[in-house]
């Protein structure tokens, strides 16, 4: 190499790290936006996480916060209320509160007359027993004496267990005589969240942790507590410690989003670290900073190529003999050349490869991440059957009790078979997951409306509902998936039954079926109260309900709106001319095959 062909290259290869040293400073910008995009997802997903845990805790709060109203007119309590000392009287109200306790789930139900000493009590018969001890200091009584619901959480001073407290007042015309408490099991709400990165933290309106995933957290203070906090801790004694211990946190390791429950004053928090970012953006940075290599490297290239063009006709003005000379070294440093240039094609080409397997994994990622949007459906389309099982279960002790032992098994392939149809939505779950789907199959029409009205055929029977059916004999077949089917007749058939509630009878419900023209047509139709404007405007809406925040959320039609959509039918909702709501499923004809039978007759 000659010396002039050294002095030239020296400063173009001192141009390129100029350059790359000024466009080094791109990565800081191109690292805050890929902390801001994960960011905004990890709070994307953290929110609906939130929302779906306050929606099972309030679900499971409204499920007691009435009891006590309701019990508090039955003719054992009042009879007790009324004498005190009669020790049969004592004797019934203590077994008629565990049995209500055993049938709804409830951790302890106690009765107080009008000074605060509990009367009789559920665990009447245990060590723990709440019979003799005086709760007048607890704030649930004071409420409830003063005519309104008794709200409190708070740690048991005889069984050292939290639990949420519900009271009301027994009233003799308007007198108050009594009050009956209903404590309610939050433990298990703790376990629900799991082993995951994120953590739990649930406080009360003094700012202190009753709940949370971590238990070294439990019963510390998040924020200053006044003196006047201080002294209602030490009257009510809601935690095992008169001074509960600051929690501090750092509030720069956590991204911390939070929801209140207005209705109990508490504060629900997720908390993530920060340090689920770190990965993400890193990578991020380190794929800029190798596109800047890429490019300097393709520049210095370019630049490589010009200086041997540029030596190539300095070496064409020299002489004839030295001409020839050049073009054979040059050929020989140009194969060369191309041979690195090759292997730089294939890199390239194995680079594209990687790449595409990449885009691949984020496709699958997104499809995961998706699975979070539908946790609220699928949770709703679990409900059913778990209920349906939980029926059954119950009724199965008592079959036991009475030594039914047939009828027992019975109800025993029955919780099986719904077991099945839970596996079966959790497959279809797995394979949208596995980048496959469940293809659409001929199913009976009638086996299937069989099998959703055997599941409420016994609250059916409770309510006194006329079943009147006009279906073919013959099976109709149709488009759809099996188990998909079953969810949305369930559904639609349990709301025509809540329709049904609050009418006096008669109470009916028709079903009727037909082939037509362009499939298979069935009419669900109730002599209930029917749609009004609104909710026929809004009834496909998710969250939209008419009824009462403890009988649904408003995703059970929304939810039918979408899988009969996905089936490649149609829903349509309307007012039957006789009163009454009238529901119209459409669906695609499909190929005759097995008919199966349905596993109880729902006209029993």
């Amino acid at each position: 190499m000659t010396p002039r062909a050294s002095i030239t290259r020296r400063p173009r290869w001192r141009s390129l790290a100029i350059l790359a040293l000024c466009l080094a400073p791109l990565l800081w910008p191109l690292e805050h936006l890929a902390e801001r995009y994960y960011k905004s997802e990890l709070v994307s997903q953290n929110r609906q996480t939130l929302d779906l845990y306050v929606a099972n805790l309030l679900g499971t709060l409204h499920r007691y916060e009435t009891l006590p109203q309701i019990l508090g007119d039955l003719p054992a309590l009042r009879a007790l209320l009324a004498a005190p000392r009669n020790a049969q009287a004592i004797l019934d109200a203590n077994h008629l509160l565990k049995d209500i306790r055993e049938q709804t789930g409830a951790e302890v139900m106690y009765l107080l007359d009008a000074d605060g000493n509990t009367l009789a009590a559920s665990n009447w018969e245990q060590r723990d027993s709440f019979v003799g001890r005086n709760f007048a200091f607890r704030p649930y009584y004071s409420d409830a004496v003063a005519g309104r619901l008794g709200r409190f959480f708070g740690l048991g001073t005889t069984s050292a267990k939290r639990g949420y407290f519900f009271a009301a007042a027994v009233h003799d015309q308007d007198k108050v005589i009594g009050v009956l408490v209903v404590k309610v099991d939050l433990d298990h709400t703790e376990t629900l969240w799991g082993k995951t990165p994120e953590q739990l933290l649930l406080t009360d309106h003094n700012g202190v942790v009753i709940l949370t995933s971590r238990p070294e957290w439990r019963f510390r203070a998040t924020r200053p507590l006044s003196d006047n906090e201080r002294q209602a801790i030490v009257s009510i004694l809601p935690y095992p410690t008169r001074d509960p211990q600051p929690l501090n946190l750092d509030a720069d390791a956590w991204l911390t989003q939070t929801r209140t429950i207005a209705e109990t004053g508490w504060n629900v928090s997720i908390l993530a670290p920060k340090t689920l970012l770190d990965r993400p953006v890193r990578t991020v940075v380190a794929v800029g900073g190798a596109l800047l290599l890429a490019l300097m490297l393709l520049l210095g290239l370019m630049m490589q190529r010009r200086r041997h063009y540029l030596q190539r006709i300095e070496f064409e003005g020299r002489t004839r003999h030295e001409l020839e000379t050049r073009v054979v070294e040059r050929t020989s440093a140009l194969e060369g050349l191309n041979s690195k240039l090759r292997q730089e094609v294939l890199e390239r080409e194995q680079a594209q490869q990687e790449l595409v397997r990449a885009q691949d994994e984020l496709v699958q990622a997104g499809k995961l991440s998706a699975l979070g949007t539908m946790s609220a459906s699928i949770s709703h389309e679990l409900n059913q059957p778990l209920a349906a099982i939980r029926s059954y279960a119950e009724n199965t002790e008592v079959l036991l009790d009475h030594e039914r032992i047939e009828d027992a098994r019975g109800n025993l392939k029955l919780i099986s078979e719904l077991t099945g149809r839970m596996a079966s939505i959790i497959a279809h779950l797995r394979a949208f997951a596995r980048r496959d789907r469940h293809a659409l199959e001929s199913v009976a029409l009638q086996p299937a409306l069989d099998d959703a009205l055997a599941l409420l055929a016994k609250r059916r029977r409770a309510m006194a509902v006329e079943l009147i059916r006009d279906l073919p004999d013959a099976p109709l077949w149709v488009q759809a998936g099996e188990t998909r089917l079953r969810q949305v007749l369930g559904n639609l058939l349990a709301n025509a039954l809540d329709a049904l509630t609050e009418k006096a009878n008669p109470r009916c419900l028709w079903l009727s079926a037909e082939q037509t023209a362009d499939g298979v047509e069935l009419r669900i139709r109730d002599n209930g109260p029917g749609f009004t404007s609104e909710a026929m405007a809004r009834a496909r809406e998710p969250f939209f309900t008419t009824k009462t925040r403890t009988q649904g959320l408003g995703l059970g039609l929304a939810i039918c709106d979408t899988l009969m959509r996905a089936l490649g039918g149609e829903l349509l909702l309307s007012n039957h001319p006789q009163g009454g709501a009238l529901l119209i499923l459409r669906l695609r004809a499909g190929e005759p095959g097995v008919s199966l039978q349905a596993p109880e007759d729902p006209s029993a």
